[in-house]
């Protein structure tokens, strides 16, 4: 028997299972709407985890010296560099400098304060065999140009968490380390950002009080205030880039340079005063690109390095330096989003944790020649403000919406406006 069904039959089927499926739409968008934001205490585990996930390959397999054994070493197309002698030194540097204020938090029994605890150990660990010659993952800092910059993130390390990274080395160890930062005097690098590195090298042997090089030290603190130009946004050399690197490399830099060089008396506190109110002021840029769906531009050079574009913003706010329309809990809440957009899934990880050539997901057509594997654990350095404490407001305070997601919802806020220092 044929079973037939009339048109205007069919029109009523449709009919109800469109209001069908607006009513569960509806129902859908309520139960988001009525979803609560996650808390302070929730974001700042979700921030563990993720930095955790980061930096455990590298600083796992250099502790028990496996790094070079372990790690890939992925290119970019038209790669110039000799991978094997440069990349380790990345990831060493790169990492540490991003964990360095999370390890240097006090321990605790809690799951973070544990977890926090082994990979301190682990690194300490990873310190040691780094400079060991006799170790099959001793990383030499003696040929090349790049290890001028990653010893400067391993410095920037130390300087961040002396206490926790650099005292408990033993004397053999700290003494290499000296050895390996002083030999890269032989060399040097390009006439941009760079010069920042080697200055923040030699300030850090000038902390400890070794014999530090005060003509490398200078130039690069003299460059910089003939390369800022404006609204404290800094040159990177003769001219002006548009992208990252004031927040990758020059405003934390040349800030902490600055604190070392001030404590020592060797630079004036209306130096140091200046360079911090211009980053200051450049992490409300930061705050302000944060979209209300938790992206930012993909512009300019290394945007492989991903969460390193807010490095400024982080240390600003670890510093608890922000500007006081800036709430803590709103800078949370964007850096927040923007690691969920990055983090959450696998795209950026290969299948065994380590990161890949990308922005968001394996796109290494956008790695510069200069890129492999090492240089992607950047992504550390804007993880800066786990540094403070859990029951810091930064963490504690209910969430605020950031800049963005307030202009774009209708809601009040402040205004931009240039500055002039």
């Amino acid at each position: 028997m044929e079973f037939k069904l009339s048109t205007k039959l069919i029109k009523t089927i449709i009919m109800k299972y469109k209001l069908i499926f607006s009513a569960l739409l509806i129902f859908s968008q309520l139960a988001n709407a009525q979803k609560k934001p996650a808390t302070g205490a929730e974001d700042r585990a979700f921030w563990v985890k993720t930095l955790h996930r980061i930096a455990y390959p590298v600083i796992h397999n250099l502790a028990n010296e496996t790094l070079k054994k372990n790690m890939p070493l992925e290119k970019a197309p038209g790669y110039g560099l000799n991978v094997a002698k440069v990349t380790y030194l990345e990831a060493l540097g790169r990492t540490i400098a991003g964990v360095a204020p999370w390890l240097a938090l006090p321990d605790d029994d809690s799951t973070e304060g544990k977890l926090r605890k082994t990979m301190r150990t682990e690194l300490l660990k990873a310190l040691a065999n780094s400079v060991n010659p006799a170790s099959p993952d001793y990383i030499s800092y003696r040929s090349e140009s790049q290890p001028i910059v990653d010893a400067a993130y391993v410095a920037h390390a130390f300087l961040r968490a002396p206490k926790a990274l650099w005292e408990p080395l033993d004397e053999l160890t700290k003494k290499r380390f000296i050895e390996e930062f002083k030999s890269l005097r032989t060399r040097s690098g390009a006439y941009n950002n760079w010069l920042l590195f080697s200055g923040l090298t030699e300030g850090f042997l000038l902390s400890i009080g070794e014999q530090y090089d005060p003509a490398r030290v200078q130039f690069s603190i003299n460059k910089m205030k003939e390369w800022y130009v404006g609204d404290s946004w800094y040159s990177d050399g003769e001219k002006f880039s548009m992208d990252y690197y004031n927040s990758y490399v020059i405003h934390p830099m040349l800030v902490d340079l600055l604190k070392v060089l001030v404590d020592k008396k060797r630079a004036s506190q209306v130096d140091y005063d200046i360079a911090l109110k211009r980053m200051v002021r450049y992490s409300e840029y930061l705050e302000r690109i944060i979209s209300p769906e938790g992206t930012y531009p993909a512009y300019g050079r290394s945007i492989t390095y991903r969460t390193a574009a807010f490095q400024a913003l982080a240390q600003t706010a670890l510093m608890e330096k922000l500007p006081e329309y800036v709430k803590p809990s709103q800078v949370r809440g964007g850096l927040t989003a923007v690691m969920h957009k990055l983090y959450d899934g696998n795209q950026n990880f290969d299948d065994k944790g380590w990161l890949v050539l990308g922005f968001n997901g394996h796109q290494p057509e956008v790695a510069d020649t200069y890129t492999s594997t090492g240089s992607l654990y950047m992504a550390t350095l804007g993880f800066l403000t786990l540094g403070l404490p859990a029951d810091n407001k930064f963490w504690a305070d209910s969430p605020t919406p950031w800049t963005s997601l307030k202009a774009w919802s209708g809601e009040t806020i402040k205004k931009d406006y240039k500055v002039e220092y």
